[in-house]
Protein backbone atom coordinates (compact mmCIF):
# COMPACT_ATOMS: atom_id res chain seq x y z
CA UNK A 1 0.00 0.00 0.00
CA UNK A 2 2.90 2.40 0.62
CA UNK A 3 3.72 2.77 -3.08
CA UNK A 4 0.06 3.35 -3.93
CA UNK A 5 -0.30 5.80 -1.06
CA UNK A 6 2.76 7.74 -2.22
CA UNK A 7 1.34 7.96 -5.75
CA UNK A 8 -2.03 9.06 -4.41
CA UNK A 9 -0.57 11.88 -2.37
CA UNK A 10 1.69 13.17 -5.12
CA UNK A 11 -0.92 12.98 -7.86
CA UNK A 12 -3.76 14.54 -5.89
CA UNK A 13 -1.44 17.43 -5.07
CA UNK A 14 -0.85 17.95 -8.80
CA UNK A 15 -4.57 17.93 -9.52
CA UNK A 16 -5.45 20.26 -6.70
CA UNK A 17 -2.86 22.80 -7.73
CA UNK A 18 -4.33 22.71 -11.24
CA UNK A 19 -7.89 22.84 -9.96
CA UNK A 20 -7.31 25.96 -7.93
CA UNK A 21 -5.44 27.77 -10.69
CA UNK A 22 -8.18 30.11 -11.87
CA UNK A 23 -11.85 30.88 -12.17
CA UNK A 24 -14.21 28.00 -12.80
CA UNK A 25 -15.81 27.42 -16.19
CA UNK A 26 -18.84 25.21 -16.77
CA UNK A 27 -18.16 21.88 -18.45
CA UNK A 28 -21.72 20.58 -18.27
CA UNK A 29 -22.74 21.46 -21.84
CA UNK A 30 -19.66 20.16 -23.63
CA UNK A 31 -19.67 16.91 -25.66
CA UNK A 32 -18.51 13.94 -23.59
CA UNK A 33 -16.23 11.01 -24.35
CA UNK A 34 -15.12 7.91 -22.48
CA UNK A 35 -11.85 7.94 -20.52
CA UNK A 36 -10.54 4.46 -19.68
CA UNK A 37 -7.88 3.38 -17.19
CA UNK A 38 -4.68 1.98 -18.70
CA UNK A 39 -5.62 -1.57 -17.72
CA UNK A 40 -9.17 -1.24 -19.08
CA UNK A 41 -10.87 -2.15 -15.79
CA UNK A 42 -12.70 1.15 -15.21
CA UNK A 43 -13.99 4.14 -17.19
CA UNK A 44 -15.81 7.45 -16.80
CA UNK A 45 -17.22 10.02 -19.24
CA UNK A 46 -15.60 13.47 -19.29
CA UNK A 47 -15.80 16.52 -21.51
CA UNK A 48 -13.96 15.57 -24.68
CA UNK A 49 -11.35 18.32 -24.32
CA UNK A 50 -10.21 17.19 -20.87
CA UNK A 51 -6.54 16.21 -20.58
CA UNK A 52 -5.42 13.00 -18.89
CA UNK A 53 -2.63 12.97 -16.33
CA UNK A 54 -0.27 10.07 -15.65
CA UNK A 55 -2.00 8.39 -12.75
CA UNK A 56 0.95 6.09 -12.10
CA UNK A 57 -1.38 3.20 -11.20
CA UNK A 58 -3.02 0.97 -13.81
CA UNK A 59 -6.57 1.12 -12.46
CA UNK A 60 -6.70 4.88 -11.88
CA UNK A 61 -7.95 7.74 -14.05
CA UNK A 62 -6.73 11.30 -13.54
CA UNK A 63 -7.62 14.29 -15.70
CA UNK A 64 -7.91 18.06 -15.71
CA UNK A 65 -10.13 20.42 -17.66
CA UNK A 66 -8.60 22.03 -20.72
CA UNK A 67 -8.12 25.31 -18.88
CA UNK A 68 -6.71 23.58 -15.81
CA UNK A 69 -9.39 24.91 -13.48
CA UNK A 70 -10.98 21.58 -12.50
CA UNK A 71 -9.55 18.18 -11.76
CA UNK A 72 -10.88 14.66 -11.28
CA UNK A 73 -9.40 11.39 -10.13
CA UNK A 74 -10.91 7.93 -9.95
CA UNK A 75 -8.91 5.57 -7.75
CA UNK A 76 -9.24 1.79 -7.73
CA UNK A 77 -7.65 -0.45 -5.09
CA UNK A 78 -8.10 -4.14 -5.82
CA UNK A 79 -9.26 -6.07 -2.77
CA UNK A 80 -6.66 -8.35 -1.23
CA UNK A 81 -3.92 -6.97 -3.47
CA UNK A 82 -3.82 -3.17 -3.11
CA UNK A 83 -6.00 -2.71 -0.05
CA UNK A 84 -7.87 -4.50 2.68
CA UNK A 85 -10.28 -1.68 3.47
CA UNK A 86 -11.70 1.51 1.95
CA UNK A 87 -10.17 3.43 4.85
CA UNK A 88 -6.80 3.00 3.14
CA UNK A 89 -7.90 5.61 0.58
CA UNK A 90 -9.99 7.75 2.92
CA UNK A 91 -7.28 8.05 5.54
CA UNK A 92 -4.66 8.95 2.94
CA UNK A 93 -6.89 11.73 1.63
CA UNK A 94 -8.11 13.16 4.90
CA UNK A 95 -4.80 12.87 6.75
CA UNK A 96 -3.00 14.82 4.06
CA UNK A 97 -5.43 17.52 2.99
CA UNK A 98 -7.26 20.01 5.15
CA UNK A 99 -10.88 18.94 4.67
CA UNK A 100 -13.58 20.92 6.49
CA UNK A 101 -17.28 21.68 6.40
CA UNK A 102 -18.18 18.20 5.19
CA UNK A 103 -21.75 17.97 3.93
CA UNK A 104 -23.33 14.60 3.22
CA UNK A 105 -24.92 14.39 -0.23
CA UNK A 106 -27.43 12.17 -1.98
CA UNK A 107 -25.69 9.01 -3.20
CA UNK A 108 -28.28 8.20 -5.88
CA UNK A 109 -26.52 7.57 -9.18
CA UNK A 110 -23.03 8.16 -7.79
CA UNK A 111 -20.62 5.54 -9.16
CA UNK A 112 -23.40 3.08 -10.15
CA UNK A 113 -22.83 -0.49 -9.06
CA UNK A 114 -20.95 0.42 -5.89
CA UNK A 115 -22.07 -0.53 -2.40
CA UNK A 116 -21.47 1.07 1.01
CA UNK A 117 -21.35 4.50 -0.57
CA UNK A 118 -20.21 7.59 1.25
CA UNK A 119 -20.77 10.85 -0.63
CA UNK A 120 -20.02 14.35 0.56
CA UNK A 121 -18.80 17.79 -0.46
CA UNK A 122 -16.34 19.83 1.54
CA UNK A 123 -14.04 22.77 1.74
CA UNK A 124 -10.47 21.78 1.03
CA UNK A 125 -7.08 23.39 1.30
CA UNK A 126 -3.69 22.54 -0.19
CA UNK A 127 -0.69 24.52 1.00
CA UNK A 128 -2.98 27.40 1.91
CA UNK A 129 -4.87 27.38 -1.41
CA UNK A 130 -8.58 26.92 -0.78
CA UNK A 131 -11.22 25.25 -2.92
CA UNK A 132 -14.07 22.74 -2.80
CA UNK A 133 -14.21 19.03 -3.34
CA UNK A 134 -16.78 16.33 -4.08
CA UNK A 135 -15.91 12.87 -2.76
CA UNK A 136 -17.42 9.43 -3.37
CA UNK A 137 -16.18 6.28 -1.62
CA UNK A 138 -17.55 2.79 -2.19
CA UNK A 139 -16.80 -0.77 -3.18
CA UNK A 140 -17.61 -3.63 -5.53
CA UNK A 141 -16.76 -7.30 -5.12
CA UNK A 142 -13.56 -6.55 -7.05
CA UNK A 143 -12.20 -3.31 -5.60
CA UNK A 144 -12.53 -0.26 -3.38
CA UNK A 145 -13.02 3.07 -5.15
CA UNK A 146 -12.65 6.76 -4.49
CA UNK A 147 -13.89 9.45 -6.85
CA UNK A 148 -12.62 12.97 -6.24
CA UNK A 149 -13.60 16.14 -8.11
CA UNK A 150 -11.99 19.43 -7.14
CA UNK A 151 -12.73 22.99 -8.20
CA UNK A 152 -12.37 26.43 -6.73
CA UNK A 153 -16.17 26.48 -6.39
CA UNK A 154 -18.77 23.73 -6.74
CA UNK A 155 -21.70 25.81 -7.97
CA UNK A 156 -24.92 24.34 -9.36
CA UNK A 157 -23.62 24.22 -12.95
CA UNK A 158 -20.39 22.54 -11.90
CA UNK A 159 -22.30 19.99 -9.83
CA UNK A 160 -24.47 19.18 -12.85
CA UNK A 161 -21.29 18.17 -14.67
CA UNK A 162 -19.82 16.38 -11.65
CA UNK A 163 -22.90 14.19 -11.38
CA UNK A 164 -22.79 13.37 -15.10
CA UNK A 165 -19.19 12.25 -14.67
CA UNK A 166 -19.85 10.30 -11.48
CA UNK A 167 -22.97 8.65 -12.90
CA UNK A 168 -21.02 7.45 -15.96
CA UNK A 169 -18.76 5.15 -13.94
CA UNK A 170 -18.31 1.65 -15.38
CA UNK A 171 -16.30 -1.25 -14.01
CA UNK A 172 -14.97 -4.02 -16.24
CA UNK A 173 -13.47 -6.19 -13.55
CA UNK A 174 -11.31 -9.06 -14.73
CA UNK A 175 -11.76 -12.49 -13.26
CA UNK A 176 -9.27 -12.79 -10.41
CA UNK A 177 -7.31 -15.98 -10.88
CA UNK A 178 -6.36 -17.75 -7.66
CA UNK A 179 -4.21 -20.84 -8.01
CA UNK A 180 -4.45 -21.65 -4.31
CA UNK A 181 -5.94 -25.08 -3.67
CA UNK A 182 -6.53 -24.98 0.09
CA UNK A 183 -9.31 -23.55 2.20
CA UNK A 184 -8.38 -21.45 5.22
CA UNK A 185 -8.64 -23.65 8.30
CA UNK A 186 -8.11 -22.67 11.93
CA UNK A 187 -4.50 -23.82 11.72
CA UNK A 188 -3.85 -21.68 8.65
CA UNK A 189 -5.62 -18.70 10.23
CA UNK A 190 -3.49 -19.17 13.37
CA UNK A 191 -0.35 -19.17 11.20
CA UNK A 192 -1.59 -16.02 9.46
CA UNK A 193 -2.05 -14.41 12.87
CA UNK A 194 1.69 -14.48 13.46
CA UNK A 195 2.12 -11.79 10.81
CA UNK A 196 -1.39 -10.31 10.54
CA UNK A 197 -0.28 -6.92 11.85
CA UNK A 198 2.16 -6.53 8.96
CA UNK A 199 -0.49 -7.89 6.59
CA UNK A 200 -2.83 -5.13 7.74
CA UNK A 201 -0.07 -2.51 7.44
CA UNK A 202 0.34 -3.62 3.81
CA UNK A 203 -3.44 -3.57 3.24
CA UNK A 204 -3.56 -7.25 2.36
CA UNK A 205 -5.82 -10.12 3.39
CA UNK A 206 -4.92 -11.94 6.63
CA UNK A 207 -7.62 -14.57 6.08
CA UNK A 208 -5.79 -16.34 3.22
CA UNK A 209 -2.34 -17.92 3.21
CA UNK A 210 -0.03 -15.69 1.20
CA UNK A 211 -2.26 -12.65 1.92
CA UNK A 212 -3.34 -12.37 -1.74
CA UNK A 213 -4.54 -14.54 -4.65
CA UNK A 214 -1.82 -16.73 -6.15
CA UNK A 215 -1.47 -15.89 -9.85
CA UNK A 216 1.03 -14.62 -12.40
CA UNK A 217 0.51 -10.96 -11.47
CA UNK A 218 1.02 -11.43 -7.75
CA UNK A 219 3.93 -13.78 -8.42
CA UNK A 220 5.74 -10.99 -10.28
CA UNK A 221 4.95 -8.40 -7.59
CA UNK A 222 6.18 -10.63 -4.77
CA UNK A 223 9.32 -11.58 -6.65
CA UNK A 224 10.11 -7.89 -7.05
CA UNK A 225 9.37 -7.17 -3.38
CA UNK A 226 11.48 -10.06 -2.10
CA UNK A 227 14.38 -9.05 -4.31
CA UNK A 228 14.24 -5.41 -3.23
CA UNK A 229 13.75 -5.90 0.51
CA UNK A 230 15.31 -9.30 1.22
CA UNK A 231 17.74 -10.09 -1.65
CA UNK A 232 15.67 -13.22 -2.27
CA UNK A 233 15.72 -14.16 -5.93
CA UNK A 234 15.30 -17.94 -5.91
CA UNK A 235 14.71 -20.96 -3.70
CA UNK A 236 18.30 -21.08 -2.41
CA UNK A 237 18.30 -17.45 -1.24
CA UNK A 238 14.83 -17.99 0.25
CA UNK A 239 16.12 -20.98 2.24
CA UNK A 240 19.07 -18.94 3.48
CA UNK A 241 16.97 -15.96 4.60
CA UNK A 242 14.32 -18.06 6.29
CA UNK A 243 16.97 -20.05 8.15
CA UNK A 244 18.59 -16.81 9.34
CA UNK A 245 15.28 -15.43 10.58
CA UNK A 246 14.38 -18.64 12.38
CA UNK A 247 17.74 -19.21 14.05
CA UNK A 248 19.41 -15.80 14.36
CA UNK A 249 17.59 -12.78 13.00
CA UNK A 250 17.87 -9.32 14.49
CA UNK A 251 17.68 -10.83 17.96
CA UNK A 252 21.30 -11.96 17.63
CA UNK A 253 22.47 -8.35 17.25
CA UNK A 254 20.05 -7.31 19.97
CA UNK A 255 21.51 -9.77 22.48
CA UNK A 256 25.04 -8.65 21.59
CA UNK A 257 24.14 -5.02 22.25
CA UNK A 258 22.36 -5.83 25.51
CA UNK A 259 25.36 -7.83 26.75
CA UNK A 260 27.63 -4.89 25.91
CA UNK A 261 25.39 -2.62 27.99
CA UNK A 262 25.61 -5.13 30.81
CA UNK A 263 29.41 -5.06 30.65
CA UNK A 264 29.59 -1.27 30.89
CA UNK A 265 27.67 -1.37 34.15
CA UNK A 266 23.99 -1.05 33.35
CA UNK A 267 23.23 -4.16 35.39
CA UNK A 268 24.58 -2.44 38.51
CA UNK A 269 22.16 0.48 38.20
CA UNK A 270 18.49 0.70 39.05
CA UNK A 271 16.01 0.75 36.18
CA UNK A 272 15.40 4.46 36.82
CA UNK A 273 19.10 5.37 36.61
CA UNK A 274 19.96 3.65 33.36
CA UNK A 275 18.71 6.20 30.82
CA UNK A 276 20.59 9.01 32.56
CA UNK A 277 23.76 6.92 32.66
CA UNK A 278 23.58 6.25 28.91
CA UNK A 279 22.93 9.88 27.95
CA UNK A 280 25.67 11.17 30.30
CA UNK A 281 28.39 8.72 29.28
CA UNK A 282 27.68 7.73 25.69
CA UNK A 283 26.65 9.30 22.41
CA UNK A 284 22.93 8.80 23.02
CA UNK A 285 20.22 11.39 22.63
CA UNK A 286 17.79 11.55 25.53
CA UNK A 287 15.20 9.68 23.46
CA UNK A 288 17.69 6.97 22.42
CA UNK A 289 18.87 6.61 26.02
CA UNK A 290 15.29 6.09 27.18
CA UNK A 291 14.68 3.54 24.44
CA UNK A 292 17.80 1.50 25.14
CA UNK A 293 17.28 1.63 28.87
CA UNK A 294 13.78 0.23 28.39
CA UNK A 295 15.09 -2.41 25.99
CA UNK A 296 17.69 -3.45 28.53
CA UNK A 297 15.09 -3.61 31.30
CA UNK A 298 12.96 -5.89 29.13
CA UNK A 299 15.97 -8.02 28.16
CA UNK A 300 16.96 -8.38 31.81
CA UNK A 301 13.48 -9.68 32.60
CA UNK A 302 12.77 -11.85 29.54
CA UNK A 303 16.07 -12.57 27.78
CA UNK A 304 16.23 -13.05 24.02
CA UNK A 305 12.52 -13.78 23.83
CA UNK A 306 11.79 -10.13 24.51
CA UNK A 307 12.08 -9.52 20.76
CA UNK A 308 12.28 -12.93 19.09
CA UNK A 309 8.63 -12.57 18.11
CA UNK A 310 9.78 -9.93 15.61
CA UNK A 311 12.02 -12.41 13.78
CA UNK A 312 9.50 -15.25 13.97
CA UNK A 313 6.72 -13.05 12.61
CA UNK A 314 8.85 -11.84 9.72
CA UNK A 315 9.91 -15.40 8.96
CA UNK A 316 6.27 -16.45 8.60
CA UNK A 317 5.50 -13.41 6.47
CA UNK A 318 8.49 -13.90 4.15
CA UNK A 319 7.63 -17.57 3.81
CA UNK A 320 4.12 -16.77 2.65
CA UNK A 321 5.53 -14.28 0.12
CA UNK A 322 7.95 -16.92 -1.13
CA UNK A 323 4.97 -19.15 -1.85
CA UNK A 324 3.22 -16.43 -3.86
CA UNK A 325 6.53 -15.72 -5.63
CA UNK A 326 6.74 -19.37 -6.71
CA UNK A 327 9.85 -20.33 -4.76
CA UNK A 328 7.90 -22.96 -2.79
CA UNK A 329 4.79 -24.90 -3.63
CA UNK A 330 1.74 -24.22 -1.50
CA UNK A 331 2.20 -27.48 0.39
CA UNK A 332 5.91 -26.89 0.95
CA UNK A 333 5.28 -23.40 2.28
CA UNK A 334 2.46 -24.52 4.56
CA UNK A 335 4.54 -27.40 5.91
CA UNK A 336 7.36 -24.99 6.74
CA UNK A 337 4.89 -22.52 8.23
CA UNK A 338 3.39 -25.21 10.46
CA UNK A 339 6.82 -26.16 11.75
CA UNK A 340 7.61 -22.53 12.52
CA UNK A 341 4.20 -21.97 14.13
CA UNK A 342 4.82 -24.80 16.60
CA UNK A 343 8.14 -23.22 17.61
CA UNK A 344 6.42 -19.87 18.10
CA UNK A 345 3.63 -21.46 20.13
CA UNK A 346 6.15 -23.15 22.43
CA UNK A 347 8.06 -19.92 23.10
CA UNK A 348 5.12 -17.75 24.11
CA UNK A 349 2.01 -18.23 26.22
CA UNK A 350 -0.51 -15.95 24.48
CA UNK A 351 -1.16 -13.77 21.47
CA UNK A 352 -0.54 -10.72 23.63
CA UNK A 353 2.90 -11.89 24.76
CA UNK A 354 3.90 -12.84 21.22
CA UNK A 355 2.72 -9.54 19.74
CA UNK A 356 4.43 -7.60 22.54
CA UNK A 357 7.70 -9.32 21.57
CA UNK A 358 7.02 -8.41 17.94
CA UNK A 359 6.45 -4.77 18.92
CA UNK A 360 9.67 -4.58 20.94
CA UNK A 361 11.56 -5.99 17.96
CA UNK A 362 9.93 -3.46 15.66
CA UNK A 363 10.95 -0.59 17.94
CA UNK A 364 14.53 -1.91 18.08
CA UNK A 365 14.73 -2.38 14.30
CA UNK A 366 12.91 0.77 13.22
CA UNK A 367 14.06 3.07 16.01
CA UNK A 368 10.55 4.46 16.35
CA UNK A 369 7.36 3.99 18.31
CA UNK A 370 5.17 0.97 17.64
CA UNK A 371 2.02 2.87 18.60
CA UNK A 372 0.46 2.69 15.13
CA UNK A 373 1.02 -1.07 14.92
CA UNK A 374 -0.30 -1.56 18.43
CA UNK A 375 -3.49 0.22 17.39
CA UNK A 376 -3.74 -2.08 14.36
CA UNK A 377 -3.40 -5.11 16.63
CA UNK A 378 -6.22 -3.89 18.85
CA UNK A 379 -8.41 -3.31 15.79
CA UNK A 380 -7.64 -6.79 14.48
CA UNK A 381 -8.52 -8.36 17.82
CA UNK A 382 -12.00 -6.87 17.50
CA UNK A 383 -12.54 -8.04 13.90
CA UNK A 384 -15.13 -10.83 13.41
CA UNK A 385 -12.69 -12.93 11.35
CA UNK A 386 -9.69 -12.23 13.58
CA UNK A 387 -7.02 -14.91 14.00
CA UNK A 388 -6.60 -13.56 17.52
CA UNK A 389 -9.95 -15.03 18.51
CA UNK A 390 -8.33 -18.46 18.20
CA UNK A 391 -6.95 -20.11 21.33
CA UNK A 392 -3.20 -19.59 21.46
CA UNK A 393 -2.77 -23.15 22.72
CA UNK A 394 -4.97 -24.81 20.12
CA UNK A 395 -3.63 -27.94 18.46
CA UNK A 396 -1.81 -26.97 15.29
CA UNK A 397 -2.19 -29.72 12.74
CA UNK A 398 -1.75 -30.25 9.05
CA UNK A 399 -5.07 -29.51 7.37
CA UNK A 400 -4.06 -29.29 3.70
Amino acid sequence: MKKVRKTLLWLVAVLFVAAFAGCGQSEADKPMKEFVSSNGTVSIMLAEDWVTEDAGVDGWIAATSKNGNDGVMLMQLVKGVDAADISDIKDAMEDTYAISDKTEMDSAGALPGLENLEVYSSKISVDGTKGEGYFVYGETDYAYYAFVYVSNRLNDKTMEYVRKVSDSFKENAPEVVNNSTVETTDTILWINGTYAVLTAVNSQDYTVFGTMPANDETMASQQAMLSEWWDITDRASADETLDWLMNEGHRADFVEEMEMLKEVGLADLSAEERAGFLSDNYDFTEEEAQQYAQLYNSYEENGMNVMSGWDYSRMASVLSSCYIAGYYTETEALDKALEAAKVIQQNFDSWDSFIESYMVGYEYWAGESSEERRDIYEDLKAAPDSPYSLDWNMTLEKSW
